[in-house]
């Protein structure tokens, strides 16, 4: 440590020490000196600091405009919506024989709510519908935030 104080300036000869490269204790002592008086000048003539409004107040009304604001930074972020009509479990050999036709018996029952599952958690049930030619689903009951939590407690 003392020897990476003593070379701080290659650059800078001492002529005390008879042309070695080191920087004297007097030349530290006016170098703090000088900082000390730099950093009570911008001290005085700055106005004190303010914190930056990193996190917002949750008092303010400002507030609501800002989380709606950074609500409409995620709403284009895509999700992975998937509706499950059922499961079930067979084995290797089942699964190989499976051909263009087969049947695979599901655990759910005909008429049953399906689930909507938004990135893999349990959002609404509902059922199926046909528009235009294409399948769609019908929302007829939506989990709340509170019930979801509730059937992760489980």
């Amino acid at each position: 440590m003392a020897d990476l104080e003593n070379n701080v300036d290659s650059n800078q000869e001492n002529p005390n020490t008879g042309g070695e490269d080191q920087i004297s204790e007097d030349d530290w002592a006016a170098a703090m000196a000088e900082q000390a008086v730099s950093d009570e000048a911008a001290s005085s003539s700055a106005p004190a600091a303010q914190p930056a409004a990193i996190f917002p107040s949750f008092g303010e009304e400002s507030s609501k405009n800002g989380m709606m604001k950074e609500l409409d930074m995620i709403l284009d972020i895509p999700v992975q919506l998937t509706v499950e009509l059922g499961r079930t479990k067979i084995t290797i050999k089942n699964l190989l024989q499976l051909a263009h036709g087969s049947v695979v018996e599901l655990d759910a029952l005909a008429g049953e709510p399906m689930d909507v599952l938004v990135n893999g958690t349990l959002i609404a049930q509902g059922e199926v519908v046909v528009v235009n030619d294409k399948f769609g689903i019908r929302l007829t009951d939506i989990i709340t935030p509170s019930e979801r939590m509730r059937k992760l407690g489980r």
